[in-house]
């Protein structure tokens, strides 16, 4: 079966594959996101997270705790 789009005949099957490439179009768009707000460098993306302790001493225990994480990932690498 054709469609007549502006006095031409256009196939069903090519109706549904510019439908179907539009879409994956604008969802590749849609989700690559956002290139100047992403963390250049660990350290960036380190202050970027924040810490949600309830008290300086709990906090203080998280960071040491990752920075201990970060030690035995680096000598595990050796």
């Amino acid at each position: 079966m054709t469609y007549t789009i502006f006095g031409r005949a256009i196939p069903k099957q090519y109706l549904s594959m510019a439908t179907l490439g539009s879409i994956a179009g604008v969802a590749m768009y849609a989700s690559r996101g956002d290139k100047a707000a992403a963390p250049k460098t660990v350290e960036e993306a380190k202050k970027a997270v924040p810490i949600n302790a309830g008290s300086s001493e709990e906090e203080e225990f998280i960071r040491k705790f990752i920075a201990d994480a970060e030690k035995e990932g680096a000598a595990a690498k050796h």
